[in-house]
């Protein structure tokens, strides 16, 4: 479990070095006009103290911490910032408190269904506890990384890549990667913390940075893209043509412009379903004689 420790000012140490240090200078000095050994040994464990406390000056900037140890034995953990004097028989460890980005590499994974997609992920995280980050684990730094990673590939086995894929194998998905937004994002650090909680690591924010087809599928997934689209381009075509054969057809009979029957009805509305669906336009023929010619 962390402690946090609140160490001697600095300031402080360095001078009561110094003075240490004047002193046994002028205890050594003075043993020179006297002879007596105890000055002598005064002026050394002066020395030695004045070596002591300023061999302990360490600075410690903003957000960064310094975790202690006594002879393999946690002692504690230094958050507070400027000049302090921590016992130079400890051995420190320095840990950034920052955020800190990590961008994974474009992993290849195959997703809910089967299919090869290249996915990739940013995440912001920060240590919190530096007992976990400094002793739980190896290396922190790896183990985000290596745990990062782990994450993103189970998130894309888990979902399918979009809903198209889905509908195709007759099971609509309520939440795909590529429409999955905020989601997919709030699933991803949740499932992040969870495995980094380990080595006191806190996810900030984790979001899909990258997100596409593997290359060897990529050319048929943009043609079944493309067909997609096309189909339903045209769909909205024949319905509007219907409307539109269907209200020219009843404004000829309100009007009683002409007379048609059954059979010429379903030539009229062949003709115009031919014009209006048609990707080119209609190169018409005259007729010069009467509708039954």
């Amino acid at each position: 479990m962390e402690r946090t420790l609140k160490p001697m000012s600095g300031y402080f140490a360095i001078i009561l070095g110094l003075a240490l240090f004047a002193l046994g200078a002028f205890l050594i000095t003075s043993q020179t006009k006297d002879g007596s050994p105890t000055l002598i040994i005064g002026g050394v464990i002066s020395f030695v103290l004045a070596i002591f406390f300023l061999k302990g000056i360490v600075v410690v900037s903003p957000n960064h911490s310094r975790v202690l140890t006594f002879f393999g034995k946690y002692v504690g953990t230094v958050k507070e910032n400027g000049l302090m004097f921590i016992n130079p028989f400890f051995t420190r460890q320095k840990i950034s408190l920052r955020a800190e980005n990590l961008e994974s590499a474009k992993l290849k994974v195959n997703d809910k269904l089967g299919n090869p997609i290249e996915i990739a992920a940013v995440i912001v995280w920060q240590v919190k506890d530096t007992y976990k980050a400094a002793f739980e684990v190896e290396a922190y730094m790896q183990y985000v990384k290596v745990q990062s990673e782990a994450s993103v590939r189970h998130l894309a086995m888990t979902y399918p890549y979009d809903n198209m894929e889905a509908e195709s194998v007759g099971a609509p998905a309520h939440i795909t990667l590529r429409e999955g937004g905020e989601k997919v994002n709030a699933m991803l650090e949740s499932e992040l913390n969870d495995r980094l909680a380990p080595s006191g690591i806190h996810v900030l924010e984790a979001r899909i940075a990258h997100l596409a087809y593997a290359p060897e599928i990529a050319g048929a997934m943009l043609q079944r893209q493309q067909a997609t689209a096309i189909v339903a381009a045209r769909s909205k075509i024949v319905e509007g043509a219907v409307g539109m054969v269907e209200m020219a057809l009843a404004m000829l009979s309100a009007k009683e412009i002409v007379q048609l029957d059954e059979e010429k009805k379903a030539a009229m509305v062949s003709n115009l379903l031919v014009v209006l669906c048609g990707e080119k336009g209609a190169t018409p023929v005259l007729n010069a004689g009467t509708l039954y010619q």
